[in-house]
């Protein structure tokens, strides 16, 4: 059974820093593209960060460039979701999610070309 379990998550203040991870099992995911995605109550799931299959490229939504950052470790079987500067509009679910074909590149933004989510995360930004 394949399975991406997100964890870290919680209260912050403005300005502070999460470090977000999704753990995946029941299958290999190193060679599969992965991403984030949040969902603020009210509002619609939005993309938030993609890493291609190979660890080389990284993408990212305006809103969260240059504070987040995006990483995978193959070896753990793991992804990473670095946010430092929140905001309080950074307040949401944050979902992780993985591509079902390797080696696969081209469309990160979009929640309909991933496959395999986790639960998500609540990441809480206060003032």
């Amino acid at each position: 059974q394949v399975q991406l379990v997100e964890s870290g998550g919680g209260l912050v203040q403005a300005g502070g820093s999460l470090r977000l991870s999704c753990a995946t099992s029941g299958r290999s995911f190193s060679n599969t593209a992965m991403g984030w995605f949040r969902q603020a109550p009210g509002k619609e799931r939005e993309f938030v960060a993609a890493i291609s299959w190979s660890g080389s490229s990284t993408y990212y939504a305006d809103s969260v460039k240059g504070r987040f950052t995006i990483s995978r470790d193959d070896a753990k079987d793991t992804a990473y979701l670095h946010m430092t500067s929140l905001k309080t509009e950074d307040t949401a679910v944050y979902y992780c999610a993985a591509q079902s074909a390797p080696f696969r590149s081209g469309n990160y933004y979009s929640a309909e070309a991933y496959r395999y989510w986790g639960q998500g995360t609540q990441v809480t930004v206060s003032t």
